[in-house]
């Protein structure tokens, strides 16, 4: 336990504010007079021209990530070129904000610039197991979230050809990635949301293009993340639960292509699919298009077969009823024909009966005729009384006084009439 210091003072015995600095440094510096091993986070990174590195260093709360506590701390010159190339060598990164660093510190304290951390190494292997340790704790808070298979579950659009991408527009992969899609033969629609792909500002930019395309969702059948290949502590932003959150609970499938091939990140893991570099999304979004087309070449082909023989089976169908047609047409028409002659027949004997009917009525007809021929009535004693003009009279008509011809079969005879008396029976 550290013995409480008792310093006497009064109003005539006072400290003066350098007083207080000294003996507050020499207590420090007393008190922490050899190198202690330190862990926190860089919140802030800044190498002056002098070739000084000036850090800011944060121990932040589990639940909140609210500061707990904070210091300034500075790497020297002379050193630190060797601390960087050997944390640089063993991680693949350089150092920056926004990683989980153990540190070897002098603590230090100055009478105007107050408390500081002189950081004289740093063991790279702990920033190594700190991306492991919050990878570990982003996997294990999604499977308690029950979001860890969502986006795994969404069934791929068919076809997959409007493509909403998160990556720099100034990305090598990204680049890769369009050129790629360029060589394809598909007509691909990409529209591209632009996110910062590294530094403390890239977790807010990736979920704030995430959140964008989901306020239009339906213009995009795929969600593709890319980033071009990168050292451990820029590609430990994959591993963010922010991130990773979005991504398994995105109303869209989504493909990331973050271009690492030795470990794969949280977001990988929770994505739809994941593949090793941007040019792999490329590829697989036109081996997708291609399996598509075949499918389509493949109905097309069945489509074919099944109308050529469905034409088959009509032209057969048409012609056996051609044939049933004819032969039952010429049944038919046999039949009619023999009909046909029948009624003929029949016509013939029936205008034949019917002639011979009304030839021997007209015979009776020209008897009659024959018999009332004026010539055979006056022939057998009859006259036809005439006017002068050769018209005949009737006899209800002849009044006395009146001349007429009286005709006979042997002559014609010129009286007048004296009187008329008719008889009546």
């Amino acid at each position: 336990m550290v013995e409480p210091i008792t310093i006497q003072t009064s109003r005539h015995e006072h400290l003066t504010l350098l007083d207080l600095q000294r003996m507050v440094r020499l207590t420090l510096e007393s008190r922490f007079s050899d190198p202690i091993w330190l862990s926190a986070e860089i919140s802030e990174l800044k190498v002056n021209r002098s070739g000084h590195c000036y850090l800011n260093l944060v121990e932040k709360g589990a639940t909140d990530g609210a500061p707990r506590a904070e210091a300034r701390g500075v790497i020297w010159r002379s050193a630190y070129s060797t601390i960087s190339q050997k944390f640089s060598a063993t991680t693949g990164s350089e150092l920056t904000s926004g990683i989980g660093v153990l540190l070897r510190v002098v603590v230090t304290y100055h009478e105007v610039y107050g408390f500081s951390l002189q950081i004289i190494d740093i063991d790279a292997s702990y920033t190594l197991g700190e991306v492991e340790r919050r990878r570990r704790a982003t996997i294990e808070q999604l499977q308690r979230d029950g979001v860890w298979d969502m986006n795994r579950e969404i069934d791929l659009p068919r076809p997959t050809l409007r493509v909403a991408i998160v990556s720099s527009d100034t990305a090598a992969g990204y680049q890769d990635f369009m050129n790629e899609l360029r060589r394809s033969p598909y007509r691909f629609s990409t529209t591209l949301f632009r996110s910062l792909m590294q530094g403390e500002l890239a977790e807010d930019s990736v979920v704030d293009a995430l959140m964008q395309i989901a306020e239009c969702e339906d213009e995009f059948d795929i969600v593709v993340i890319i980033r071009g290949g990168g050292s451990v502590s820029d590609l430990a932003l994959f591993d963010s639960y922010r991130i990773a959150s979005h991504v398994a609970q995105f109303p869209l499938p989504v493909v990331t292509g973050i271009g690492h091939d030795k470990d794969i990140s949280v977001v990988d893991l929770v994505a739809h699919t994941s593949c090793k570099t941007p040019t792999a999304v490329a590829t697989l979004l036109t081996e997708m298009a291609d399996e598509e087309w075949s499918t389509l070449d493949d109905y097309s082909f069945r489509l074919r077969d099944m109308v050529v023989g469905r034409i088959n089976a009509e032209r057969l169908r048409l012609e056996r009823g051609s044939s049933d047609i004819a032969r039952s047409s010429a049944v038919i028409l046999n039949g009619l024909q023999h009909r046909l002659t029948n009624i003929e027949e029949s016509i013939a004997t029936l205008t034949r009966t019917k002639l011979r009917g009304e030839e021997q009525r007209l015979a009776s007809y020209m008897a009659l005729v024959e018999n009332n021929n004026p010539d055979n009535i006056l022939r057998r004693g009859f006259a036809i009384l005439r006017d002068n003009n050769g018209r005949s009279i009737d006899i209800q008509n002849i009044e006395p006084g009146s001349n007429v011809i009286i005709e006979t079969a042997q002559c014609k005879l010129t009286a007048n009439i004296i009187s008329k008396h008719i008889e009546h029976s």
